[in-house]
């Protein structure tokens, strides 16, 4: 027998980009409606705060970090009401910094310290790309070929001379449905829509395009 007064629910996940500021970690009261709203790693409560390219944001990562400092070591916070008293209430959550630059670069040794798990993504490799760009495709309703594959592998890697990245799927695949709806075609999965998306995703090369001769429908 189920409780019905029970329903089954997720924990929360929330994720900010360059778009954060030291406003948004405080609570904001509504002089008009009476009311407080919560700040971003309040509502990820018992979930996870997802920070997304850190060192990017409105603030810097000096003070963004002084703000945590207690919160990270001690799990718990202390906010403050517009009256000027303060109380505190549990830091339990799992605080995620993603960013493509060098952490020392962010922040000092007492810092790093307070982040105990550091997890390098590397470049995928072929095999894990060929994944996560069948998985991209497959949920917009395409199938990757293995002549799509390998046309686009050859692109990054020979023409271009990158490397393989786990973002360049979802790129491309956006392109290949940006340049169907321009044209006004079917969405297709074909050469010339790839060698695009790569010219627009790379542009200082603009070397794509003359690699492939073929109409939209091909």
């Amino acid at each position: 027998m189920v409780d019905k007064r029970f329903l089954p629910c997720k924990r929360p996940v929330i994720i900010t980009g360059g778009e954060l500021n030291m406003e948004m970690l405080d609570l904001k009261y509504n002089e008009v409606s009476k009311y407080y709203e919560a700040p971003l790693h309040i509502k990820a409560l018992n979930g996870k705060f997802i920070i997304d390219d850190f060192g990017r944001q409105q603030v810097s990562p000096e003070q963004l970090l002084n703000r945590w400092i207690v919160p990270l070591q001690s799990r718990i916070d202390f906010l403050k009401l517009h009256s000027g008293k303060s109380f505190e209430l549990p830091f339990d959550e799992l605080v995620i910094f993603s960013t493509n630059l060098a952490p020392d670069d962010l922040m000092d040794p007492a810092f790093l310290r307070r982040i105990p798990y550091k997890l390098e993504t590397k470049d995928p490799s072929v095999e894990a790309f060929k994944a996560i760009y069948s998985a991209v495709a497959k949920k917009e309703g395409l199938e990757l070929t293995e002549d799509i594959f390998d046309f686009t592998v050859k692109q990054i890697t020979e023409v271009s001379g990158k490397s393989l990245a786990a973002y360049q799927p979802k790129f491309i695949i956006d392109q290949v449905k940006a340049g169907c709806k321009y044209q006004g075609v079917e969405l297709n999965f074909n050469k010339e829509f790839v060698a695009e998306g790569l010219d627009n995703l790379y542009v200082q090369n603009s070397s794509f395009k003359g690699q492939v001769g073929m109409s939209p429908s091909s």
